[in-house]
């Protein structure tokens, strides 16, 4: 008793060691407590999806459906990315309807649609962007099928897919750091309209301004005046698809290991409705 008298007596008495290990476990407890949780908690990175593309091609407004499983709201060009979770069945044997994207029976699992701004000068920060995704499993370039017959639109939207491609490509020949290289949906937009190009056409317009861009890409650095021994060494490295070859074509991008399919849909009427879309994503998240 009279031990405990003696310890009580102590640390009731103020003193230099009592206040130091009184501050001390004050301070001490809620970063000890917050190391012992944090440790005990296993984070898990949802899948990304990503949407690209030019302006007015449809992003934001499949963005918006997507999230509201009805029909979408007026939508501006966005100047800032955007994401939203879905959830998607990954059940090869059944095709659900994105309108039930917030089921919670059956194999569900949870992704981020991450909406990228499609404006010029914006392109190049998405792009940088793709960089950042722990688990990108795939690329919808979205494009407007019913403007791509005019010239100033069809240029821009084959230099904005030329980049992501070629980022793409560059990217399978990283040798320090192993990573998944995604598949890319061209989403053809719009095919509810009379002036919309069919599948066929639409990859034909843009296969035709790819190699346009890769064969001008290639003089002009001819004609840069850069060193014989160097220009090998550049061209080949901004060379989209088979280097040397006549004319591009997505199956050429097998070589990289990147999948480049093209669908049809429209995002403001059921027919031809976006389900394809929808599924060609849960097929990524799920594999």
């Amino acid at each position: 008793m009279a031990a405990l008298h003696d310890v009580a007596e102590m640390l009731f008495t103020p003193s230099a060691p009592v206040l130091f290990l009184g501050v001390l476990f004050i301070l001490g407890a809620p970063i000890l407590l917050h190391l012992l949780l944090s440790s005990s908690i296993t984070y898990t990175v949802a899948p990304t999806i990503m949407l690209m593309g030019p302006e007015n091609a449809g992003k934001t407004s499949l963005l918006t459906l997507l999230e509201r499983g009805n029909e979408p709201a007026e939508t501006h060009s966005s100047q800032v990315s955007q994401t939203v979770e879905l959830s998607a069945s990954t059940d090869a044997k059944l095709k659900t309807s994105y309108r039930n994207h917030d089921d919670t029976t059956g194999t569900y699992t949870k992704f981020l649609l991450n909406d990228t701004p499609g404006h010029g000068k914006l392109r190049n920060m998405a792009i940088a962007s793709l960089s950042k995704i722990e688990k990108l499993k795939g690329i919808v370039f979205m494009v407007d099928a019913a403007a791509l017959g005019e010239r100033d639109s069809l240029g821009p939207t084959a230099a904005f897919l030329y980049d992501v491609l070629l980022y793409l490509q560059k990217a399978t020949n990283n040798s320090g750091k192993a990573r998944v290289i995604p598949s890319v949906l061209i989403a053809a937009n719009k095919m509810d309209l009379f002036t919309a190009l069919p599948v066929h056409i639409v990859r034909k317009q843009l296969e035709n301004e790819l190699t346009h861009l890769r064969t001008t890409k290639s003089k002009a650095l001819l004609d840069s005046g850069v060193g014989a021994d160097e220009i090998g060494s550049e061209e080949q490295d901004s060379w989209l698809g088979r280097y040397g070859a006549e004319k591009f074509t997505f199956e050429q991008m097998m070589e990289f290991k990147i999948d480049v399919e093209i669908m049809g849909g429209s995002v403001t009427v059921d027919e031809p409705g976006i389900n394809e879309w929808w599924w060609w994503m849960a097929q990524r998240i799920g594999g």
